[in-house]
């Protein structure tokens, strides 16, 4: 039985960046939540104000036996728009920035190496801008936040064809 693993990413709003993680084998557990600031056990109206310096992210709990870090980076980078640092689609400002959080040192040099990659790829006209910082304390969202796509299935469908962002991701997918 292997150790289990985490990583943490943000692209966005939380809500739309569970679904693309959680239908994958050896993912245990996606939870929404904030990290990268400064309030301890913030809430999602404080994290909304911008002044508590959290991101919106998701903690995926994983099976590296099952599925590989290198296989996160690649789902993560296929969910949301690595060209733009100040939020995602319609929800903007630095609770929304995207960021990839290593846990790990090896995390940090797979993440690097796959930037560059994907910089590098042409894939998209601009550059990539997302930066990889160390991971900071994890706070899960209200438990409403959590698994939302699932709890409400067409104000998370309105939310993401509405933003943006099932288009723009569509566009760049790779075949």
């Amino acid at each position: 039985m292997s150790d289990k693993q985490v990583a943490i990413f943000a692209g966005g709003c939380f809500w739309c960046m569970v679904h693309p993680f959680d239908q994958w084998d050896g993912v245990e557990s996606v939870r929404s939540g904030y990290t990268g600031g400064h309030v301890e056990n913030p809430t999602y109206e404080q994290v909304c104000t911008g002044k508590t310096g959290h991101t919106e992210a998701v903690k995926i709990v994983y099976d590296p036996e099952k599925i590989s870090y290198q296989t996160m980076l690649d789902i993560y980078w296929s969910s949301m728009d690595p060209t733009d640092a100040d939020g995602q689609f319609g929800d903007r400002g630095s609770s929304y920035r995207p960021v990839i959080f290593y846990t790990t040192e090896e995390q940090k040099a797979q993440a690097q190496a796959s930037k560059e990659a994907l910089d590098q790829s042409g894939r998209y006209q601009k550059p990539i801008v997302v930066p990889i910082e160390l991971a900071q304390p994890f706070y899960e969202a209200e438990e409403y936040h959590q698994n939302f796509y699932q709890k409400n299935r067409a104000h998370y469908q309105r939310y993401s064809v509405g933003s943006g962002r099932v288009d723009f991701i569509e566009r760049h997918k790779v075949d």
